[in-house]
C-alpha cells in the first residue's frame, strides 16, 4: 500500500513541480539548470522528504510524538543523501530533458531512491 500511496502523490506533485520551476525559471542554458537545481533542492526537497517520512510514519501506525521522533531521527541523515544523488541528476534533467519528459527520467531514479527512503523510513 505505501508504495502506491507514494507513487500516487510523487506523480502530481513532482509534475506540477516542474511546471511551476519552468515559469519561475525560463530557459534552457546551464546557468538556468543550475538555478532550477538549486531552487528544487533547496525549497522543494527538504519539504518533500519531510512530508514523504511523515506519512510514511502515519501510514505505519505511529502517534504524533513516535513519528515526530522517527522524522528527527532520519531527516538529516536522508537529505544530505538525497544531495548526494539529486544534484547532478536535476542539472541533467534541467539541462537536457524536455519539461514533459523529466518527470519520466525522475521517476527512473525515483525507483531506487524510494527504495532506500522506505528502508530508512521503516527502520526501527
Amino acid at each position: 500500500m505505501l508504495p502506491l500511496t507514494i507513487w500516487l502523490l510523487q506523480g502530481p506533485v513532482v509534475g506540477s513541480w516542474y511546471k511551476i520551476l519552468d515559469r519561475l525559471i525560463p530557459g534552457t542554458t546551464k546557468v538556468v539548470a543550475v538555478k532550477k537545481m538549486v531552487l528544487d533542492q533547496g525549497a522543494f526537497a527538504p519539504c518533500f522528504l519531510g512530508c514523504f517520512l511523515a506519512i510514511t510514519g502515519a501510514m505505519n501506525g505511529l502517534s504524533v510524538e513516535e513519528n515526530w521522533s522517527k522524522i528527527q531521527q532520519d531527516y538529516m541523515d536522508a537529505l544530505l543523501t538525497n544531495y548526494c544523488i539529486w544534484p547532478p541528476v536535476q542539472i541533467a534533467n534541467f539541462y537536457f530533458v524536455p519539461l514533459k519528459h523529466r518527470l519520466a527520467v525522475v521517476q527512473c531514479i525515483a525507483i531506487v531512491w524510494n527504495c532506500y527512503l522506505s528502508w530508512k523510513a521503516n527502520r526501527m
